[in-house]
């Protein structure tokens, strides 16, 4: 359960009616209940530091959790952000996963090195998992983003902005809650950004571009600097003549003639006329070979292409590449925004050590652009995969932060999807129910009661995660009455719940309806996806400090996930093209994606004082460096190891003490 519930909006002053700050626009099915859930405020759980990353005195954070549940901790810290960049997902009903590569066998890539062999990519063996799904039901998706964008504004400052990345699938239905929200006077640009070539659409135009809005919170009081652009080589093209040293210009006007203001009236070289400058200007820029004197006898200015900052960027971004397979700063992260684009917006809309924001934080590209330009850093996200990929990008950048850890659930389940597809096995008796609305995920039959519909919340929507009235008023209004008459109990799975009595007194206090209601916590069955890997390991004394050797690595899981893979590429196989399974070693070290060590504490936040990853080639990346060296099967320290942490290349975390 929450520890509280904290407003979007401040505090209403006695006697102010709360209903008063809801002026809805946009009208949907769900609209209503989405206010109500505002009225409720954003629920505040307990918020555990998991590890933190060398002194952070800028206070960055990386936290895993929800949007609404980050920025009800953010309020009641009292902290407020400059600027917000949001890439949440696009309602595209597209399906994002990760390709997962087998590490090399360390003694296998030892006799590769004897060899000096180069290794070849494309013989890496990988399989894909499914990271999180982008399928949404139109008006669910505008209530998620309603509440987001509310909890968002809770935490902007005053002079805040914030930019709202989106494509053509959902952008203008958002555009339209943006100007609810935010204020259709503090609207600035839609920002289009060309993400990829022309494509070969043969029945319609090619979608080839995202769609950025431009927000401000207040309309005179934000920060806008000025960023450019690269001149068009039809600009550049105007440059066409060349000092001896290889400088370009063009030339420029020296001539006072119709300004305002007037000039300065002199001759200059037997040319005279009305000036820009006064007569020492013009001769220290005569001296500095900065004029040049024209066929017809007049003087201009020499303008150097060099010297000229581009042009002041405008809504239309062409400029901007998206990530390609060969760029350093790919992470293997299906939704990547390069980080040039990031760094525009971060420029333009924010100072040094303002506070910038992104509560989607994807491939962690915000905060990594944000340390950079030294700024600091809030970025939260929901999934596991995102938060691993984001530690360790800042890492390497040789960022401070903590990695915190929001307790509402979230953290039972490594992988909505993966834990959505396997629901159903983990349900006793649980079957699919043709005869159900897909409101229901299906329904267990009984001798007495009949056929029981099941409700599980959608763990890929955070909105249905909290069981609350909102929730309940819906299934006992809307969704029981479309149940067939002989239907006599329903089962309501919830992971959090506002307050079990209070519902429970909600339901039976409803006389509309004669269907017994069960309230079930799915946290018991959650429990059962949780599977920690299994490790054998030695440590040494060696000079200079300490080594742990990892003898023997299982991870049940990603077993099960390769066994799946394999046996659907048999099926998919043919004898012109056989397929050659994938195929783990007795130790098992090719299943390791990342290690580290604990030489301070037994327990609690996690001290990383010696870290190591494997990239897919098998190469190590040494406390963020990448060298061109393989994996030996040891992790070394200077101190004394308490604890080993080792990820598996599928992202789960298990530590042990050494």
């Amino acid at each position: 359960m929450p520890i509280k519930y904290v407003p979007f909006i401040p505090e209403p002053v006695e006697g102010q009616a709360v209903l008063g700050n809801f002026n809805r626009i946009l009208r949907y099915k769900g609209a209503d209940d989405v206010s109500m859930t505002i009225q409720r405020g954003m629920p505040l759980y307990e918020m555990e530091k998991k590890e933190t990353v060398g002194e952070n005195s800028d206070g960055n954070m990386v936290i895993r959790g929800e949007c609404v549940s980050a920025c009800a901790y953010l309020k009641e810290q009292s902290i407020q952000v400059d600027l917000v960049y949001i890439d949440p997902p696009f309602a595209s009903g597209a399906d994002y996963a990760k390709k997962v590569y087998i590490r090399r066998n360390p003694k296998v890539a030892e006799v590769i090195a004897r060899a000096e062999q180069e290794l070849d990519v494309d013989e890496l063996r990988a399989f894909e998992e499914k990271m999180y799904g982008d399928i949404w039901d139109k008006e669910k998706y505008l209530s998620w983003m309603y509440e987001n964008l509310m909890a968002i504004k809770s935490v902007m400052s005053e002079s805040a902005s914030i930019y709202v990345h989106l494509d053509y699938h959902i952008g203008h239905y958002v555009k339209i809650l943006l100007d609810e929200i935010f204020g259709e006077d503090n609207f600035r640009n839609e920002i289009i950004w060309k993400r990829a070539t022309a494509h070969s659409d043969a029945e319609f135009y090619g979608n080839n571009f995202d769609c950025i809005y431009f927000y401000t919170k207040s309309q005179t009081e934000y920060v806008f600097n000025t960023v450019y652009q690269p001149y068009d080589e039809s600009y550049i093209a105007r440059f066409s003549r060349t000092d001896p040293d290889g400088r370009k210009w063009d030339s420029g006007n020296l001539t006072a003639k119709g300004l305002q203001g007037g000039g300065y009236d002199y001759e200059y070289k037997g040319y005279r006329s009305l000036w820009r400058m006064p007569l020492e200007t013009m001769e220290r820029m005569d001296r500095e070979g900065r004029i040049h004197i024209t066929k017809n006898g007049g003087i201009r200015s020499k303008v150097y292409l060099d010297e000229l900052p581009g042009m002041p960027a405008q809504s239309m971004w062409l400029d901007v590449n998206p990530i390609n397979s060969q760029a350093n700063e790919k992470v293997d992260y299906a939704t990547q925004k390069p980080e040039a684009l990031i760094e525009r917006i971060i420029s333009a809309s924010s100072n040094e050590n303002d506070i910038v924001a992104d509560f989607f934080a994807g491939s962690g590209v915000t905060a990594a652009v944000s340390h950079k330009l030294n700024r600091k850093f809030i970025t939260s996200d929901i999934g596991l995969n995102s938060i691993q990929t984001t530690r360790d990008r800042l890492v390497s950048d040789g960022s401070e932060f903590d990695v915190l850890e929001i307790k509402d659930g979230v953290q039972l389940y490594r992988n909505p999807v993966q834990t959505m597809d396997k629901i159903k096995s983990l349900i006793p008796g649980l079957k699919n129910e043709d005869s159900l609305d897909s409101f229901w995920e299906g329904a267990i039959s009984d001798s007495k009661l009949g056929t029981i519909p099941v409700y599980v919340p959608n763990l890929m929507d955070s909105a249905s995660k909290l069981l609350d009235k909102v929730t309940m008023n819906r299934i006992i209004h809307q969704a029981i009455p479309e149940l067939d008459n002989d239907i006599k109990k329903a089962i309501v799975y919830y992971i959090d719940i506002t307050d079990e009595v209070e519902i429970m007194n909600f339901i039976k206090e409803d006389d509309s309806t004669t269907v017994e209601i069960e309230l079930r916590d799915l946290k018991s069955i959650l429990d059962d996806v949780v599977i920690g890997d299994y490790a054998e390991f030695h440590a040494e004394e060696i000079a200079g400090g300490y080594a742990v050797a990892i003898d023997k690595f299982m991870s049940d899981r990603v077993l099960s996930k390769i066994a799946e893979f394999n046996q659907k590429a048999f099926l998919n196989s043919s004898a012109k093209k056989p397929y050659k399974p994938i195929e783990i070693s007795e130790e098992g070290l090719e299943l390791i994606e990342f290690l580290s060590l604990d030489c301070t504490a037994t327990g609690g936040e996690w001290h990383s004082d010696s870290e190591i990853k494997i990239d897919k080639n098998g190469y190590v990346i040494v406390e963020g460096n990448k060298t061109k060296e393989f994996w030996d099967g040891y992790i070394r320290s200077t101190k004394k190891p308490l604890r080993l942490k080792i990820r598996n290349i599928c992202g789960d975390e298990t530590v042990w003490e050494v």
